[in-house]
């Protein structure tokens, strides 16, 4: 679709997403560059430099682009199938033509996000959980365990293991309604109604988002960690608030595919501790003391951790040594434990 004919039909349904035509101009410039600040908006066409927050910040109220808070502020594109989703079958052929000139923005120059938009929170939900490759933990409400089946039953698909816990319990389905193992291989619910939505990929990637966010409401927010160490935060909060505090609905046996891949030395733990036999284990963290990057491999000689989760190890006799690893942040342990391989065979490679 030309561009002169893209301009007319977003001005054709400028009354329905109430936007005019600076709006239509600064989406359609935003669409080409993935991209840009106020500044460059304004540069980049006739919108008066005064117009210019207003315009984009119409945009965003209608689900077309996110703004980030930073200075100076950021204007990114959203993709045009998600932003308009409600408008398919009227506007199929309109999101076609904005397809071909959207370019996709960068996304991991910065670490931490804020974002304010339910629709952003709900884009991020998706790509965290999408983006996990062998560990991934989430918090949600029934709702949106419907809204992201056919997704995590793709992620689970791929061997990873997936924790879902799910409140308020009250409205959580029975197993007897739902098929959890399509979508998990532990499932536990949470009585209360101000659980918030989170989500771990294999333990950085990660969001965190209030309820009352994740539904629309005002003045709320969402923090995107964006491969991040500072991810391990949620995964802790997870792991040690949220999780404990929940009741299991499934838990599949474990299978026996080794060598296996962990975020969290919980999970890990957890694992072995319900397993027989000799299991080898290659660590890449750092030393507790001086902070270095190091390299542990050696045999799994031991496995130890509270009831309530908030501490967890492992012993690995390296052949020279007895190392004792624990999670991120650990204080206890000799290793602070970034990535954990096990294997059956003998140290697994990182």
């Amino acid at each position: 679709m030309a561009s002169d004919d893209l301009l007319t039909s977003l001005e054709h349904i400028a009354e329905r997403l109430d936007f005019g035509e600076y709006e239509a101009k600064a989406y359609l410039t935003i669409l080409e560059h993935g991209e840009l600040t106020a500044a460059e908006i304004a540069e980049y066409t006739d919108i008066p430099q005064p117009r210019v927050y207003d315009t984009v910040r119409s945009l965003s109220d209608s689900g077309l682009v996110e703004l980030r808070e930073s200075r100076p502020m950021k204007v990114l594109a959203i993709d045009p199938d998600e932003a308009f989703a409600d408008y398919r079958d009227s506007l199929s052929s309109l999101v076609d033509g904005l397809g071909k000139r959207y370019t996709k923005p960068a996304r991991e120059a910065e670490g931490v996000s804020l974002v304010k938009s339910r629709p952003t929170m709900l884009r991020y939900l998706e790509d965290v959980i999408e983006s996990a490759e062998y560990e991934l933990m989430v918090s949600l409400t029934p709702d949106l365990l419907d809204r992201f089946h056919e997704t995590l039953a793709s992620v689970k698909d791929t061997g990873v293991s997936v924790e879902i816990l799910l409140s308020p319990a009250a409205a959580v389905p029975g197993p007897e309604e739902f098929d959890y193992v399509d979508v998990a291989t532990t499932v536990r619910t949470r009585r209360g109604v101000t659980t918030p939505i989170v989500a771990v990929a294999d333990g950085e990637y990660a969001m965190y988002a209030t309820r009352e966010g994740i539904e629309g409401a005002e003045d709320r927010y969402g923090v995107i960690f964006n491969r991040s160490e500072l991810g391990f935060l949620l995964s802790g909060f997870l792991n040690t608030v949220l999780w404990t505090t929940a009741e299991t609905v499934v838990d599949e046996p474990i299978s026996d595919r080794f060598p296996r891949r962990y975020g969290t030395i919980r999970r890990c733990v957890a694992d072995l501790s319900r397993l027989e036999g000799t299991y080898y284990a290659s660590i890449d963290g750092r030393d507790v003391e001086t902070g270095e990057h190091t390299l542990v491999e050696g045999q799994i000689v031991d496995v130890t951790a509270e009831s309530n989760w908030i501490a967890a190890s492992i012993l690995v006799d390296t052949g020279d040594r007895k190392i004792e690893v624990g999670g991120q942040v650990a204080a206890l342990e000799d290793i602070e434990a970034h990535e954990i391989v096990v294997g059956t065979d003998g140290p697994p490679g990182v």
